[in-house]
């Protein structure tokens, strides 16, 4: 018997755990790179208009969808749509490979605040996470050697994670957001008062934001815009439908969403401002250009921050747990959500008990994730499915619900606009349609066009086929059977 569908203690609950949600382990390593790489301060102008005219309304899609029928992605579309059930299965195994991975990085970044103490890394930080810390296999293939340091890491962060999953929406998920968000805020916040009161800041912040009004006429400088937009919203994979699902009938949607939405970004160009006020130190430290330090991604919190913190002297320790923990906190927010989508899905289709779904999901996906993560393979994994799963998985569900909306069914998106309309304070009309079915469509196909072109032609990265077929294509074979079979057993 299935418990009763419970619900967030207020709006600002929602808001709060929506925001911790789209506040992840992105927005800190990925969003200042990004920014960097198309444009610096000119990239802010197609950043801003891709929020507004495709992360904002595919957010209010997904939250109308979600709030409208009162559940996770597969029930969700089914009532939209009946052969749209598959489609929210599509994005609960997204989910569920995005867990896996998830948690690996998660494990690191919580290891390398007990690094900070110390600088336990030493005077090469990049040799001290590819072979002390991972022990990166050397092998083409699929490597099982075992790694027993990120194994108990791995564990634990599974075992927290479960945890507040267990507590459910209220006890659980909202409760861990307000505490971790506010935290998250206060970490970063000094982080970043410490990074700019470093020599060489301003000149980091100068590169940040020196515009490049060139780059503004590259199209590829606007699909990162409108690509960056996507994943760091959280749109287009289950999160957000989940999430609105738990809100009561009488909500402000809209509010909420440009709530989120600019919450969010605020986060963004914040941590653009610590980590290139930091870069600009590391620069100035060193006598070159910030462009000889930049790096983004893994390479950015794990080789070129250690480096960095190893050169504050005194202040060294205290930077290095509040950049690591900063890391941690929004990882595990976003995790949290990332697992309630396929837990929220199994309640409502399986009449599973919460207790019961976090047991079955959270034990098998975590069982999974720490066989692949605590193996030599680890940091080829994150890289080639996150590649994977991100740019096909997540961007092919996405433009899948707003093509069934959008172009199909067209009665739909008027029965969502009257249903979001009705109870918000912002209305939505015509400048939603329009971008639902002309701009965001656009560039979905057109990013998924030229992804699948380079998968095909070139492959990626160095890695070996056997890894890119078994864990890259693999994953979206994954979700592509997972969404088929998970629909057939619904429907007995």
């Amino acid at each position: 018997m299935t418990d009763t569908r419970e619900n967030w203690s207020a709006r600002s609950g929602f808001i709060i755990a929506a925001i911790g949600s789209a506040v992840g382990l992105g927005n800190i390593w990925r969003f200042p790179y990004v920014a960097y790489e198309n444009g610096g301060g000119a990239f802010l102008i197609p950043y801003l208009i891709a929020l507004l005219t495709a992360g904002l309304p595919l957010l209010f899609l997904d939250y109308a969808v979600g709030h409208r029928s009162n559940g996770a992605p597969p029930k969700a579309y089914k009532k939209l749509f009946k052969p749209a059930e598959s489609l929210g299965w599509w994005q609960v195994c997204v989910c569920i490979i995005i867990a896996l991975y998830y948690a690996g990085v998660l494990t690191w970044a919580g290891s390398y605040i007990f690094f900070s103490m110390g600088q336990i890394w030493g005077n090469d930080p990049e040799v001290f996470f590819f072979k002390t810390f991972l022990r990166t296999s050397e092998a083409s293939n699929f490597d099982m050697s075992f790694v027993s340091h990120l194994f108990w890491p791995l564990v634990g962060v599974w075992a927290l994670v479960l945890a507040i999953l267990y507590g459910g929406v209220k006890k659980g998920v909202e409760l861990s957001n307000r505490i971790f968000m506010p935290l998250l805020v206060v970490l970063f916040t000094i982080l970043v008062i410490q990074a700019l009161r470093l020599p060489g800041a301003a000149d980091g912040l100068n590169a940040f934001f020196t515009p490049n009004w060139k780059a503004m006429m590259d199209y590829k400088v606007w699909l990162a815009a409108y690509g960056h937009i996507f994943f760091s919203l959280s749109v287009g994979f289950g999160i957000m439908v989940t999430y609105a699902s738990y809100l009561k009938p009488k909500t402000n949607l809209t509010g909420s969403g440009l709530i989120v939405g600019f919450a969010n970004s605020s986060f963004e160009l914040l941590a653009g401002i610590g980590v290139f006020a930091a870069l600009g130190f590391m620069a100035h430290s060193a006598g070159t250009s910030v462009q000889e330090v930049v790096s983004g991604g893994i390479g950015l919190a794990f080789i070129a921050f250690p480096k960095l913190i190893s050169s504050l002297g005194a202040g060294a320790d205290l930077f290095g747990i509040l950049f690591f923990g900063s890391l941690f906190v929004a990882g595990v927010t976003s995790m949290v959500s990332i697992l309630e989508v396929p837990i929220a899905a199994m309640q409502d289709k399986l009449n599973w008990s919460r207790k019961k779904a976090v047991s079955v999901i959270g034990f098998s996906t975590g069982a999974v994730s720490i066989f692949l993560f605590s193996s030599v393979n680890a940091i080829k994994l994150v890289d080639i499915i996150d590649h994977f799963i991100n740019n096909l998985g997540i961007v092919s569900g996405a433009l899948v619900s707003i093509i069934i909306v959008s172009w199909f069914k067209r009665v739909l998106m008027t029965e969502l606009e009257i249903h979001i309309n009705s109870i918000s304070t912002v209305k939505l009309g015509r400048t939603w349609e329009l971008t639902l079915t002309v701009v965001t469509p656009v560039v979905l196909l057109s990013t998924l066009a030229l992804t699948l072109n380079a998968l095909l032609q070139k492959g990626y990265g160095d890695y070996s086929l056997s890894l890119q077929v078994w864990f890259g294509w693999g994953s979206i074979i994954f979700c592509a059977l997972g969404a088929l079979l998970f629909t057939k057993l619904s429907q007995r």
